[in-house]
């Protein structure tokens, strides 16, 4: 069935027909409302939709159907209900998911990295939905190292991480993940005989929680406990990985639930680290390779306020740290055999303004990667202290260090890329920072680069702020008229949102669109700074800053009223969420996926396993009146109140640990109940997966296909 004011759109699209008259909406569905009175630190709340979060949620992330029966229902008829609105978009999501796959149509092989006489690369070979892990033989031939689609094949769900060769080029290691629930088995292909084994169960943490020893014969994991923290470090010998007779050896436990797990090799291959962090601290402890069945020896003991990175340079540490006030980062040197603070010395100094991002280090030469008033650029120091420093004329761009490097190299590999330029690799001499390119990213469908431009914007905010926007549109010969507008931001967590290459973004913008980025506070972009006048009790910022992003848009004339369409993941979630609670009238729609919008009653749970790992950057509730506060203010799904709001479209993963199902489920009952507009509040829940879509290109170009037709639906209703 199809609404008169969906008619209207599918009349605004070219070739579409208009809607038959006496066409229906779909009716949508309605949560019972049950009201819960929440007292806490003196104040209550009262939550309508508190009984759609499961009480057994944490064993059905695993299993899905031990759901409440009723939850199953009310997810499954919002399923139903945004399928039936969204049913006649079918050709539109195919228009789009077309293109994005045209783009993508041509070949990619990455330039080989060389190391012991190997060359590795991944390549993606046409119309494959994985990309597939190759290597050289010293002897010239060549062989499939890892293949993702082939695990793929037969799965629902497969997503690979740490994709890593052994230092002595025996094996080639990876964790996956085949359930959506962020899961992970490690495997390992012996190179040698053929033979692929894999972890008994699916009981690591992915994500930086896996490393081979320097000397091959292990690999370091950690390992999720009940709740799906990494809270462990294990060793196993690589030969037994597949074993169940406990060949795993305990490393390092962490007690503390507001800390973070993670282990990495040093570039130098002189030791393996385990880092504990949180936002607000850090602590290392290294093993060296040489002794690396010992116990691991501490860097810094941690200390809040103070946060440092670690690597090996010549023997020597070299540590990033904002010690001593040095905010946007400096870089010490430390002795190995004596590294603690008192025994810092200053190689790099700290320059405010300056935000250095990374380290990677060679024999001879050490590379920083700093951001300097806005812009990324790469620093090359010889061991004299000579400095070569490395940047691009583009107005907006990525650049980041390429993979696993020759540690005894001279050229460093970098990769470069725009919103208009698909990403290129760069060799970097870093004794005189000459640099040529080596290729770059083909890219189908008759892109032509020059068919494109990008603009770097500042939108003022209302504090006088400056926020950066990075807008991407074709170049058309009728001029440059206002144009529909979609415009992301994520802005938490000092992450921030690089102006990259996107396949899915130039789909977009070839339909006609702007694809603009909010490079809100509560990220990066502008030094640490920026991060912090971004979360805590000044996280209305981001709010005020995406709203201030897209009145600058329709005050330079880019965007057309009534077509501005604003897309948030996870956090970004939040931000739009925020956003739209503060001005409903400056969007004509909002994609929130998986968004962190039940704010105040997940920050209110001290068992969810992410919430005291993120009470430095959001507060605490349960404990801090003044976070309570700022937090109730600013929480989207306490915020919505009867008003006029755009078309919304929310998802979820009912496997995800991080934004669970509930948040969009509650947020999206109460825009539906509150809303004085006609516009649909949509809500899709995926039964199969969790925080991110399955690894596949075509599950990509799916996802974001829907998005897009959908923000067409949007701004065609405005």
């Amino acid at each position: 069935m199809i609404s008169a004011s969906l008619g209207a759109f599918l009349a605004w699209l070219p070739g579409q027909p208009a809607a038959s008259a006496g066409v229906h909406a779909p009716t949508p569905p309605r949560a019972a409302r049950r009201p819960v009175r929440i007292e806490q630190l003196g104040r209550v709340r009262i939550d309508n939709y508190a009984w759609l979060r499961a009480e057994n949620w944490d064993e059905a992330r695993f299993d899905p159907a031990l759901l409440d029966a009723e939850i199953i229902a009310h997810l499954e008829a919002e399923n139903a209900y945004a399928e039936a609105v969204l049913e006649p978009l079918t050709e539109r999501r195919g228009v789009y998911a077309a293109r994005m796959s045209a783009l993508q149509s041509e070949p990619t092989e990455a330039p080989a990295l060389e190391t012991g006489g190997f060359a590795y690369r991944v390549r993606h070979p046409l119309g494959a939905d994985h990309p597939e892990h190759v290597r050289t033989l010293p002897h010239g031939s060549e062989e499939i190292v890892f293949a993702p689609g082939d695990r793929a094949r037969r799965r629902a769900y497969y997503r690979p991480v740490a994709e890593q060769h052994s230092p002595d080029h025996r094996y080639f290691v990876w964790a996956e993940d085949t359930e959506g629930g962020d899961a992970y088995r490690i495997c390992a292909h012996d190179l040698q005989t053929g033979e692929t084994v894999e972890q008994p169960n699916a009981e690591a943490f992915g994500w930086e929680g896996v490393a081979v020893s320097p000397c091959s014969r292990f690999v370091f994991w950690t390992r999720r406990n009940a709740r799906g923290r990494p809270t462990r470090v294990y060793r196993t010998p690589l030969d037994k990985l597949g074993d169940s007779t406990g060949a795993d050896t305990l490393v390092y436990e962490e007690t503390d639930e507001a800390l973070f797990l993670s282990v990495r090799r040093a570039a130098s291959g002189a030791h393996i680290a385990i880092r504990i962090s949180g936002p607000v601290l850090d602590e290392w402890r290294l093993i060296a390779a040489n002794r690396i069945e010992d116990e691991p020896v501490l860097v810094e003991p941690r200390t809040p306020g103070l946060r440092y990175e670690v690597e090996d340079w010549g023997g020597t540490l070299v540590i990033l740290t904002d010690a001593d006030q040095a905010i946007d980062g400096q870089i010490v040197t430390a002795p190995r055999e004596a590294p603690g603070r008192e025994n810092w010395r200053v190689l790099v100094v700290h320059q405010p303004g300056t935000h250095i991002l990374d380290i990677r280090p060679f024999a001879g030469h050490l590379a920083r990667r700093q951001r300097r008033n806005g812009r990324l650029e790469i620093v090359t120091r010889d061991l004299n202290g000579a400095e070569h420093v490395t940047g691009f004329d583009d107005d907006a761009y990525g650049l980041a260090f390429d993979g696993v490097q020759e540690h005894s190299g001279s050229r460093l590999r970098l990769i470069h890329q725009s919103p208009r330029e698909p990403a290129g690799w760069i060799s970097c001499d870093m004794s005189s920072g000459e640099t040529h390119e080596l290729a770059r990213q083909r890219i189908g469908g008759g892109f032509r680069r020059d068919d494109y431009e990008v603009l770097r914007l500042n939108a003022p905010s209302p504090d006088g702020a400056q926020i950066p926007l990075t807008v991407l549109r074709r170049r058309t010969p009728d001029g440059t008229g206002p144009k529909p507008v979609l415009l992301y931001g994520y802005g938490a967590y000092g992450v921030s949102t690089e102006a990259n290459f996107s396949p899915e973004a130039i789909a977009l913008v070839d339909q006609g669109w702007i694809y603009a980025i909010a490079h809100v506070r509560g990220g990066s972009e502008q030094g640490r700074r920026w991060f912090l006048d971004g979360r805590r009790e000044k996280k209305v910022n981001s709010f005020i800053d995406f709203n201030a992003c897209a009145e600058h848009l329709l005050d330079q004339g880019l965007a057309r009223a009534g077509g501005i369409v604003g897309y948030g993941l996870s956090a970004g979630g939040l931000l739009v969420g925020g956003a739209v609670n503060r001005a409903p009238g400056l969007y004509a729609g909002i994609i929130a996926q998986v968004p962190f919008v039940d704010m105040l009653n997940t920050m209110s749970d001290a068992d969810h396993p992410l919430v005291p790992l993120f009470r430095p950057d959001w507060g605490d509730p349960l404990a801090d009146p003044d976070a309570y506060d700022w937090i109730a203010a600013i929480s989207p799904y306490e915020n919505v109140r009867p008003q006029p709001y755009p078309a919304i479209l929310a998802t979820a993963g009912v496997r995800d640990p991080r934004v669970s199902y509930w948040e969009p489920a509650k947020w999206t009952a109460a825009l539906r109940e509150a809303t004085t507009s006609d516009n649909p509040v949509l809500f899709m829940t995926h039964m199969a997966a969790g925080h991110q879509t399955s690894g596949g290109v075509s599950d990509r170009h799916a996802q974001m296909a829907l998005f897009w037709a959908f923000a067409d639906f949007a701004a065609g209703r405005a």
